[in-house]
């Protein structure tokens, strides 16, 4: 079933607790777990520290508290679990689909629903609250869209131009209008 996953399945790199400046990296392949680690430090005796990695099978690392505690330490107990899971053959293909599909299919949800995904996480909360999405979702309320409604939606967002009533449109489309009129009479 997951054979049509890439050989690398997840990487992050991080910074090690404060007041630490040592740089991490974890990799999580198909078959194995690396954890790279890179000593930054002016004291004279890390000078000479050489870069360090660390590889285990998905097995092993299940078994391997000690790089569990470091990967929690470093990059949290959230990715920590998202390892576990993967490690476990417990893949999140909604995680591994393009923001666009993910768009395409945001904007068959209700309102409602939209608000609700938005919740769950930063990349979910990115894509609902992006123009891309709301103009796909105003132009199936809407039967059609003037160039000027385009423009004025450019200008204030495609979100904020949904959830603006019909007669504060209708009164911004009319500002506009006659700005650009004015200046062309002082143009001519």
């Amino acid at each position: 079933m997951a054979s049509w996953l890439p050989e690398t399945l997840y990487e992050t790199v991080g910074q090690g607790p404060a007041p630490s400046k040592d740089y991490y990296q974890l990799l999580v392949t198909r078959s194995q777990i690396i954890f790279r680690w890179w000593k930054i430090s002016l004291r004279s005796e890390y000078r000479s520290a050489r870069p360090g990695e660390e590889k285990d099978t998905h097995e092993d690392f299940l078994d391997n508290s000690y790089l569990q505690i470091q990967v929690a330490l470093i990059f949290g107990k959230r990715t920590l679990d998202y390892v576990f899971n993967l490690c476990k053959g417990e893949f999140d293909f909604l995680e591994r689909l393009l923001d666009s599909l993910l768009l395409s299919i945001i904007s068959y949800l209700d309102l409602e629903d939209v608000t609700r995904l938005s919740q769950t996480s930063s990349r979910f909360a990115k894509l609902c609250k992006s123009d891309v999405l709301w103009e796909r979702i105003v132009q199936s309320a809407c039967d059609t869209i003037t160039p000027d409604m385009r423009a004025l939606a450019e200008d204030m967002g495609w979100r904020q131009m949904f959830f603006t009533n019909k007669l504060q449109l209708q009164r911004q489309l009319r500002k506009r209008k006659q700005r650009r009129e004015s200046q062309r009479q002082m143009l001519l």
